[in-house]
């Protein structure tokens, strides 16, 4: 089992995260169980953490500052540690998209990560048996907090009229994620759109794909398989897939239209009358 004060905090951001947080503790004279105590856990929690068996999450951070009084080191520090537990291959994505200007996206199969909700996302992110499925579900809700910055990113999303029909987790969780949906459709930075069934045959057939947009970057095209992610600022590349989005936009429904639609499908399939969590 290793030690906190045999890790290497310069070999990740976790170790770092685990060393200071038991340097810390121990410079204001508390055991473990006594930080619990004061942060509301268990004093085992803060030794899997202190030794990398747990991974933080944010409101343990902000919890850890205000009884340390660290000046929210901990709390900068989480978003490092949370987006070193995305998949490497995900990891350049994750951080291009969390400076970019404007997103546009095109999903077949799912919500997209921004706007999934946390038990959504957890029956996702479960089918891939992950090890770390916790680690991994609090690095997804991290990078949702571009959404809610001051100046958020402007986000164009079409969704396939198939992702609300797909009953992921269950009637429960599709209720909750629809819902969240028509709340984002009243957001100022963002636009959901639906491609309905009737729209047939489309540019993007082939599968989903996002586009970053930034003030001072080339423009990213990103596209994913079942295995990793494909990243490009190729302009040629580019050009092409912002007609392939623009013709999608053109064939899916309009804003209000799309929000209609969801409403429709969250009563008529996922209503709490015949629900099953």
């Amino acid at each position: 089992m290793a030690h906190a004060l045999s890790l290497d905090p310069s070999a990740s951001p976790l170790d770092y995260y685990g060393y200071e947080l038991r340097r810390q503790r121990e410079a204001h004279g508390l055991k473990q169980s006594q930080l619990g105590d004061i942060i509301f856990c268990t004093g085992s929690l803060v030794g899997q953490i202190e030794t990398t068996k747990r991974v933080p999450t944010r409101d343990f951070s902000e919890r850890v500052d205000a009884a340390l009084g660290t000046d929210g080191m901990f709390s900068r520090l989480v978003g490092l540690v949370l987006r070193s537990q995305l998949p490497h291959w995900f990891q350049p994505y994750a951080e291009m998209e969390a400076t970019a200007a404007y997103i546009s996206t095109y999903q077949a199969q799912l919500v997209y990560g921004l706007l999934q909700t946390e038990a959504y996302a957890r029956a996702v992110l479960a089918t891939g048996m992950p090890d770390d499925l916790e680690g991994l579900l609090a690095a997804r809700m991290e990078r949702q907090r571009i959404l809610e910055r001051e100046q958020p990113p402007l986000a164009c999303v079409v969704l396939d009229e198939a992702v609300l029909h797909r009953p992921i987790g269950g009637r429960g969780v599709m209720r909750e994620q629809l819902a969240r949906l028509l709340e984002f459709s009243a957001h100022r930075w963002m636009r959901i759109q639906v491609l309905p069934y009737t729209a047939g045959e489309h540019p993007a057939l082939a599968g989903a794909f996002t586009l970053l947009r930034f003030d001072d970057h080339a423009d990213i095209f990103y596209t994913e398989d079942m295995i990793a992610g494909h990243m490009t600022a190729n302009p040629e590349t580019f050009k092409e897939a912002s007609l392939h989005y623009a013709h999608l936009q053109a064939s899916a429904l309009s804003v209000r239209d799309s929000a209609a639609l969801i409403a429709r499908v969250l009563e008529e399939h996922y209503g709490e009358q015949d629900a099953v969590a």
